[in-house]
């Protein structure tokens, strides 16, 4: 009987499953868009999907529930004022995976998983933004 195998294990152990979907889970809601494997891709829909619902929400609780799976602040802050009201009139749906080919290393089905009606100037933004603050910070010391 296939009682109790309604995900994949990814030959992770729970614990490295759920820190490495917590991890993806922030990247896709900062960044937008991002590039996994398609098991991971299929994983991770269901998680954000069920985040974004309750950046719909809006309350106390629900913050508290996101916080408790995301792991950055930064995160669940942008759930809550940016993509919350972005999706309040979609009922659904706010993920899209796209396959992308085969990894070269070992041919693993590759997928860009991104969020429907994404902004395209969120994609590393925040790595951009760091990158100036370094390079200002050298060049005001040196």
């Amino acid at each position: 009987m296939r009682h109790g195998n309604g995900y994949r294990r990814l030959n992770r152990t729970s614990e490295h499953r759920k820190a490495m979907f917590a991890n993806m889970a922030g990247s896709l809601i900062e960044h937008e868009q991002i590039s996994t494997t398609l098991p991971k891709a299929k994983e991770l829909r269901p998680i954000v999907e069920k985040l974004i619902t309750l950046g719909k929400r809006g309350d106390l609780h629900a913050r508290r529930l996101a916080a408790s799976r995301l792991k950055q602040d930064k995160h669940v802050s942008k759930l809550f004022a940016v993509l919350g009201p972005r999706y309040s009139e979609r009922d659904g749906g706010y993920v899209r995976i796209m396959k992308a080919g085969h990894r070269y290393g070992d041919m693993a089905p590759m997928a860009v998983i991104e969020l429907v009606d994404r902004d395209p100037d969120q994609k590393g933004a925040a790595d951009k933004a760091a990158d100036a603050t370094e390079e200002s910070q050298a060049d005001s010391s040196g």
